[in-house]
């Protein structure tokens, strides 16, 4: 299928201006969308009434959540401002407020019943959502070089804001973490055996560190089960194991373990930060470890486990 000249324009100026492999397949979904919508229309030739019509009918008819309602529109105004090279001005459709939820936690028991009804892999990923209180991308992104098995650090590079962290290593992992390293090692020799053993980097770090990306410390802890095509360098790579396999295999742990709640994997770094707070952990110390530029951000886990600050006790508690 022919790949249309414009959307390759904006899929170059998102690649200029770095922006992620997620946002760019976003950003380009609901483009397209609009171009659609608009009975293929070029953007040039529309203006605020067809961008106005567009967003009515995601809020209206398709009954879009705020944070998508202001996804797509980022990527409409990121569309005329850098492409069609014209600001828009004078739109009756701001970005939506996001509503403030308290956020979804486990119980220790509960967090433990589900991730042993997952199996293989998926349990060790689960456990370190919950063990180390990372986000699933930053899970699967884990390299053998970030893991430190002897001070029990894991360090993870570029998380969310491009900010690095480095986060406790549950020593409970250790002897499973081995076993996974063994098992990447398989894999990666081969890899080498068949002629390749790239592992996928960022854009144009392949030009930088050549074959050095070879090296068995650079492979994902988490490996695709198949090689790919890098999606902007063109190498032959193995990249990590997507989220929506997990996301699966988590659905079903989660009814097994009979736990009557909507668990994602954000959940149990939720339920990390809650229950480090209830074991009497300064919430500085909880920002760190999440990566939180903001202690505001923090504090909302204060309203998750019921008080204002961690230690506070209720008076019908006190002996």
């Amino acid at each position: 299928m022919a790949k249309s000249p414009f959307l390759e324009a904006v899929r170059t100026e998102l690649r200029t201006r770095r922006y992620s492999l997620r946002t760019e397949k976003v950003y380009l979904t609901w483009i397209k969308g609009f171009i659609l919508f608009n009975d293929k229309r070029h953007p040039a030739d529309m203006g605020n009434l067809e961008i106005e019509r567009y967003l009515n009918h995601l809020a209206v008819n398709r009954q879009v959540s705020a944070a998508t309602q202001n996804q797509a529109l980022c990527a409409i105004v990121f569309l005329y401002r850098y492409i069609v090279k014209k600001d828009i001005q004078g739109l009756s459709y701001s970005f939506t407020k996001r509503e403030k939820a308290i956020p979804t936690v486990l119980s220790h028991r509960e967090a433990k019943s589900v991730i042993d009804n997952l199996p293989g892999v998926h349990w060790l990923i689960a456990s370190l959502l919950y063990g180390c209180g990372l986000r699933i991308n930053e899970a699967l992104s884990l390299r053998i070089k970030d893991l430190n098995l002897e001070n029990y650090t894991v360090f993870v590079f570029r998380g969310k804001g491009k900010k690095d962290r480095y986060s406790l290593l549950p020593r409970s992992l250790k002897s499973k973490l081995l076993r996974q390293i063994e098992k990447v090692k398989t894999i990666h020799n081969k890899d080498l055996a068949d002629g390749h053993g790239l592992t996928s980097l960022p854009p144009a770090l392949h030009r930088k560190y050549g074959n050095a990306i070879k090296d068995f410390s650079w492979q994902y802890l988490f490996p695709s089960t198949t090689r790919c095509h890098h999606p902007y360098d063109g190498y032959i790579c193995r990249h990590h194991l997507h989220e929506s396999a997990f996301r699966k295999q988590l659905r079903k742990a989660t009814l097994e373990a009979n736990i009557n709640k909507r668990v994602k994997a954000h959940t149990f770094r939720h339920s990390f930060a809650t229950q480090l707070l209830l074991s009497g952990t300064d919430i500085r110390t909880v920002q760190e470890l999440l990566g939180h530029t903001d202690l505001r951000t923090t504090e909302i886990y204060t309203h998750v486990i019921g008080s204002r600050f961690g230690h506070t006790v209720s008076p019908i508690d006190q002996q």
